[in-house]
């Protein structure tokens, strides 16, 4: 997965010294604006005084750190949600033995899309059980996942 190293040595600080998780963050360009998404967690879970929270103090730190966002931007904070985005290895460690949902960047025998049971996790691979089969997938060819709730696919 790509991540955005920059962006996160500044807002990750941020973020935790607020007393909350920084779970990552999607940085979006649209035409001449960029949307930059930060979810943020906790154990008591997030409401959206949390996320007004955050969202104010990064507002701030962005706008002092000209350099790493240009031009307009769209700031939002949310939780990580129901179908929680996986962004790191050690995310997907702590959902080993959940379904996950994984696209890959470019296909693997044919196929980017993987819905399946995440059962390990190594230095730079994740293993998935699909349809009763093991697939080991490299990380760094991962373009995003997703842990996937029973009840979403219902």
């Amino acid at each position: 997965m790509r991540r955005n190293l920059e962006l996160e040595a500044v807002i990750e600080p941020v973020v935790t010294g607020l007393g909350y998780e920084f779970v990552g963050l999607e940085h979006l360009p649209y035409g001449k604006s960029t949307t930059l998404r930060i979810y943020i967690d906790c154990p008591a879970g997030i409401k959206v005084d949390d996320c007004e929270k955050v969202s104010r103090q990064l507002g701030s730190v962005l706008d002092v750190e000209t350099n790493l966002v240009r031009g307009a931007y769209n700031l939002e904070v949310s939780s990580p949600g129901v179908d929680r985005k996986l962004f790191t290895l050690e995310q997907f460690k702590r959902f080993i033995g959940k379904t996950v949902r994984v696209v890959l960047r470019a296909p693997l025998n044919g196929q980017r899309n993987f819905v399946g049971l995440l059962t390990a996790v190594a230095e730079n691979e994740v293993s998935l059980e699909v349809n009763g089969s093991t697939i080991t997938l490299d990380f760094a060819k991962v373009a995003q996942a997703n842990v996937v709730e029973d009840r979403a696919r219902l």
